[in-house]
């Protein structure tokens, strides 16, 4: 499977991400300070399955907290890992803490 979560380096990549979006983006932050890289390292294979499951309805988008601060004050983003979900700038639904496949599976399904 192809890879298929976008990367943005900084903010106005993910900022022009978002303008471009003709579909929801789910917007997973993470972070690489001690106590979230684990977290966030376990939920990468769910991210990007998540991203080639739902690949004509969603786009998804892994933003470093560190490197994305605009986003994260936008979005409240208190801790990592963390998922945004959005459609045409406006936020449909956010959770914080590593999730199941199970409970991804039901906040996606919830809202898309």
């Amino acid at each position: 499977m192809a890879n298929r979560v976008q990367r943005p380096h900084e903010e106005a990549e993910f900022e022009f991400i978002l303008a471009r979006a003709d579909v929801p983006v789910l917007a997973y932050f993470y972070g690489v300070w001690p106590k979230a890289a684990a977290a966030c390292k376990d939920m990468e294979p769910l991210v990007r399955e998540v991203a080639d499951v739902h690949q004509a309805r969603l786009i998804v988008v892994r933003a470093d907290i560190a490197r994305c601060p605009g986003p994260v004050r936008r979005y409240g983003i208190t801790g990592a890992p963390s998922f945004v979900l959005i459609d045409r700038r406006e936020v449909l639904a956010a959770g914080s803490a590593p999730m199941s496949r199970t409970a991804l599976g039901e906040f996606l399904a919830a809202h898309l």
